[in-house]
């Protein structure tokens, strides 16, 4: 089972999950996205994005819509990260 990503490049390839890195412009998040994060907690994720780096990859559709990971988004951008890793 394979996915292809907006592009050029297949999200899942012979069953194995693949991350890849895309430019954080180039993300759309998800306009009815209930969950809602302060300040403070994107604070605190750009924090541990600088002390561990990304740990857990933002969740892309195939059109470069964020399904999940709107808070780390907001937080790399915060810190000024243009590339950020996705699946």
């Amino acid at each position: 089972m394979c996915g292809r990503a907006s592009g050029n490049e297949f999200m899942i390839d012979n069953g194995k999950l693949r991350i890849e890195y895309r430019n954080v412009a180039d993300l759309v998040p998800y306009v009815r996205n209930t969950r809602t994060h302060s300040e403070e907690q994107i604070a605190d994720v750009a924090a541990s994005i600088k002390e561990f780096g990304f740990t857990n990859p933002i969740l892309v559709d195939g059109d470069n819509g964020v399904i999940a990971g709107h808070g780390r988004l907001m937080a790399a951008q915060s810190i000024g990260i243009s590339e950020v890793p996705v699946i």
